[in-house]
C-alpha cells in the first residue's frame, strides 16, 4: 500500500499496532549523464521509512548509501537527481557509501546486497501470473518521474536492513522492479536538492 496509497497499512506486533513503511530499495543506472558527468552503471540504495502519514509530502528517514565506485561528481549528480524524483521533504536525510556488490535481475528474480549482504538485502521472485511472464503493473507513476516501464510485481523473499536502531527483516510482503526515465526537458526548477 506505501506506493499506491497516503497512508500504509496498519502492522500488528508484540500487542501494538503501528503504522509505518519501511523501505529497501537499489537502484542502478542503465545510461545517462547529468551535464558532463557519465552516470551509466552508476549504483546506489535507498533505505528508510516513509512513516505513517505521508499525503502532506513530509517523510519520515532516508539513507541514501552510493556504492563506493561512485566518484564525488556522479554523488553530487545522483544527489540532484533524486531531489526531483522525490519531490518530499525529509524529516531525517542521511548519506553513506557501501559496497553494492550484488545486482542482478531477470524476468524471475531480482537481487541485490549492500557490504555482501551484511547491512542491507533484498531478494525478490516474480508473482505468479496466469503465465510464465512478469506480471506487470501498467500507468502508475512513480513518485516524480514522468515514464516508467511498469511495476513488475515481484514479492520478497528477503527484505532486510541489518545496521543500526531502525533494523528490520521481511520476508512474503510487496516486492518490484521498474525502469523509469527523465529528462532535463521533463524537470521544473528546484528549490533544493538531495546531496552528498
Amino acid at each position: 500500500m506505501c506506493y499506491f496509497n497516503a497512508h500504509p497499512a496498519a502492522h500488528h506486533e508484540n500487542g501494538k499496532t503501528e503504522h509505518f513503511c519501511k523501505f529497501n530499495n537499489a537502484y542502478k543506472v542503465n545510461k545517462g549523464h547529468y551535464g558532463s558527468t557519465d552516470l551509466t552503471g552508476a549504483k546506489f540504495w535507498l533505505s528508510g521509512d516513509l512513516g505513517g502519514d505521508f499525503s502532506q509530502g513530509q517523510m519520515e528517514r532516508v539513507l541514501a548509501t552510493f556504492d563506493k565506485a561512485t566518484t564525488a561528481e556522479q554523488r553530487q549528480a545522483l544527489g540532484d537527481i533524486l531531489g526531483h524524483v522525490f519531490p518530499v521533504k525529509w524529516k531525517s536525510f542521511q548519506t553513506a557509501e557501501g559496497d553494492i556488490d550484488t545486482w542482478t535481475f531477470d524476468k524471475d528474480q531480482a537481487h541485490a546486497t549492500l557490504n555482501g549482504g551484511k547491512t542491507a538485502e533484498i531478494k525478490l521472485k516474480r508473482f505468479q501470473g496466469m503465465t510464465d511472464e512478469p506480471a506487470v503493473l501498467k500507468n502508475v507513476r512513480y513518485w516524480g518521474t514522468p515514464r516508467n516501464d511498469g511495476f513488475v510485481m515481484m514479492p520478497n523473499e528477503l527484505e532486510t536492513y541489518k545496521e543500526g536502531p531502525d533494523a528490520f527483516e521481511f520476508k512474503g510482503t510487496n516486492g518490484f522492479m521498474l525502469t523509469f526515465d527523465m529528462t532535463s526537458k521533463d524537470l521544473a526548477p528546484q528549490k533544493g536538492s538531495m546531496s552528498y
